[in-house]
């Protein structure tokens, strides 16, 4: 009876990971030994019953908290916001292209010769109307500028990759702490049966004290991680709660998961992608074609400029015209254009010097960024292979330990060893299980920074 009990302690325990353990196989026989607990954890009705009565936790998907940050995130909020000022700051330099009309009135005394310090004649009521034709370097820092905003929207989408990613690895990493905590809670009890049988047998004379102290501390480090841990989740949850719009006191549910298997790519194949999708790479040749059309603009400061003008002006002969005039006229129209031909012109000179030096500043940076992220998704595809290796070490470990508990307990049946060599072996395995986890919660950091750097991290969830 006593055997039973251990044996089915030991699969409960093993039952929240042992799918992800299955996926991670690589043999037939680590595949028998992790198949009967999978087919346990598919069968618990456990989360359905819960769903199902009200008020319950929301029971949350990986792709479900990432759609819901999405929705919610205060970051992509503001990064909307930011690429609308954009957008509306490039159409103020654009409507110098498109017709003002103006109006006013106004009256003065006049003494002499009427005029208003514009030049303009005093008029109860004027109609003014102008309209950029011909302006190169405006239309330069116009074409500039709208660049700039549709490099807002790049921004947008990266804001919108670190969302995910930050959502993603609270999600993992909450479904890791709480099934160490499981493990944990686990150690927690063989810890005490191992004190508790050193202290009986220190007590027969069959042990030294200093034994019952380590068996102490052994409990004392125990609960110790406990509360890391405790803490960790509760930091976790909360930060989760805040990225999906959840209120402070909802409980949320989460599942160990996998990435999805989109995200698997070679190295070369993420690198082509990077050189099309990464952000900041993205961002540095937006960064080009606007200098590009700033110098543009600049170079063309030596042509004439046009500008289409008309004014209606509605006098008043109290300021004195007919005295200084031949004639007078109420209503007066003028109707024509403007042209500036520059002769001479020191400032389109420095003009054109600082245009070209923005744009092979951003072109340098450019041939920069593309070395840069080539070499990144190298190095950190390079880290993922690392991090897949040590995952399976991890397994192996695991599977090791796990079958030496197998051992362990048929000497015990058998009157070979104690029970305390067997909890220890219990403890062994928890601490293989947590080394496990934390192998593969790694490997997923390592995989989602590398998608992020390739601009492939929000195509795993389309």
């Amino acid at each position: 009876m006593l055997k039973s009990m251990r044996l089915v302690r030991g699969a409960t325990r093993a039952l929240p990971w042992a799918a992800l353990l299955w996926g991670a196989t690589a043999s037939a026989q680590t595949a028998a030994v992790l198949e009967a607990p999978r087919e346990q954890v598919v069968a618990q009705p456990a989360g359905r019953v819960a769903g199902e009565q009200p008020g319950a936790p929301v029971a949350l998907t990986l792709k479900r908290a990432i759609e819901m940050a999405l929705r919610n995130s205060k970051d992509i909020q503001v990064a909307k916001l930011q690429a609308s000022l954009a957008t509306h700051a490039s159409q103020v330099s654009k409507a110098e292209f498109l017709p003002s009309v103006y109006a006013g009135s106004g009256a003065g005394y006049t003494y002499g010769i009427p005029e208003t310090p514009g030049g303009r004649a005093p008029s109860l009521f004027s109609l003014t109307y102008t309209e950029q034709v011909f302006n190169e370097p405006l239309r330069g820092q116009g074409k500039e500028l709208e660049e700039q905003a549709r490099s807002q929207k790049i921004v947008l989408e990266d804001v919108k990759n670190s969302v995910i990613a930050r959502t993603a690895m609270a999600y993992l990493e909450l479904a890791k702490v709480r099934h160490s905590l499981e493990l944990l809670r686990g150690e927690q009890g063989s810890a005490d049966k191992i004190l508790q049988v050193t202290a009986e047998r220190q007590g027969e004379g069959y042990e030294l004290p200093v034994e019952v102290t380590k068996a102490q501390l052994m409990k004392a480090q125990v609960t110790h991680r406990i509360l890391q841990l405790e803490g960790r989740r509760d930091e976790l949850e909360v930060f989760l709660r805040g990225q999906i719009g959840l209120g402070p006191e909802q409980v949320i549910e989460v599942t160990p998961e996998e990435l999805p298997g989109e995200a698997e790519q070679e190295g070369a194949n993420l690198v082509a992608m990077a050189m099309q999708n990464n952000a900041g790479l993205l961002l540095a040749q937006s960064e080009v074609r606007a200098k590009e059309f700033r110098l543009k603009g600049e170079k063309r400061g030596y042509f004439p400029t046009l500008e289409a003008v008309s004014t209606y002006s509605l006098l008043a002969n109290f300021n004195n015209y007919s005295e200084f005039y031949k004639k007078f006229q109420r209503n007066n129209f003028n109707a024509g254009v403007q042209v500036q031909v520059p002769l001479f012109s020191a400032r389109t000179r420095e003009a054109i010097g600082l245009a070209q030096i923005n744009l092979e500043t951003s072109q340098a940076t450019l041939a920069s960024k593309k070395t840069q992220v080539s070499a990144e998704v190298r190095q950190k595809t390079l880290h993922l292979r690392e991090r897949d290796a040590a995952k399976e070490v991890a397994r192996l470990e695991l599977q090791l330990a796990q079958q030496n508990i197998g051992v362990l307990e048929t000497q015990y049946n058998e009157g070979k060893v104690n029970l305390r060599e067997v909890e220890k072996a219990r403890l062994e395995e928890n601490d293989k299980w947590m080394a496990f986890l934390d192998a593969n919660f790694e490997r997923q950091q390592a995989q989602l920074d590398l998608l992020k750097t390739a601009g492939q991290l929000d195509k795993v969830w389309q």
